[in-house]
């Protein structure tokens, strides 16, 4: 197996037990009363990850390493590489938001929205946004036009995203409805 596909099932497997482990941590960490301090105590425990993983490894690598090998800390690298951390940070606190306030049958759905979702915006964005050196917001149409198969996976994550959401409303209306309780009509004299 190639050493990139290994990261990429990596993240796949990452990334896609992250909505069910962050609904049940956050859910786990409340004392039953009602309110969302559960929700920033589990973005609390995400930060923690996020800075033992993000923080505490590459300076560990750093001083084990004798240095920062081939980094060079500049402008362009340290704003947009914290621009993607902002990012993932927001992501993760609007699943933790998402599946605080979808009901219990609605949660399902969030994970597939989102990750149908995140590679169509990824695709469109890398099509027109071409950073370099010279210039972090170079804009246009792009270099070289993807094949028939890009297109039509990107036709197909939103299908996709289109069909979860039909699957949702279909669910919805097959949910049996209790029939109206009837009383029985009162005789003349009785309340």
């Amino acid at each position: 197996m190639r050493p990139w596909l290994a990261f990429v099932i990596g993240a796949g497997l990452c990334w896609g037990t992250y909505v069910p482990l962050i609904a049940f941590g956050g859910k786990s960490l409340s004392d039953g009363t009602p309110g969302i301090g559960n929700r920033f105590a589990a973005i609390l425990c995400v930060g923690g990850a996020y800075f033992v993983l993000a923080v505490v490894f590459p300076i560990g690598w750093f001083i084990l390493n004798g240095g920062t090998g081939n980094a060079h800390f500049n402008f362009n690298g340290v704003t947009f590489s914290s621009l993607a951390g902002a990012a993932g940070a927001l992501g993760a606190i609007c699943v933790v938001f998402a599946t605080a306030y979808a009901d219990l049958k609605d949660r399902i759905y969030i994970a597939p929205l989102i990750f149908a979702l995140a590679p169509v915006i990824n695709v469109l964005v890398s099509l027109v946004w071409h950073p370099t050196a010279q210039s972090a917001f170079a804009f246009g149409p792009p270099h070289e036009m993807p094949g028939w198969k890009l297109i039509v996976g990107i036709l197909l994550a939103g299908i996709g995203a289109g069909l979860v959401l039909y699957s949702k409303e279909e669910q919805e209306a097959r949910t049996v409805r209790p029939p109206p309780v009837q009383t029985a009509p009162s005789e003349p004299g009785q309340p």
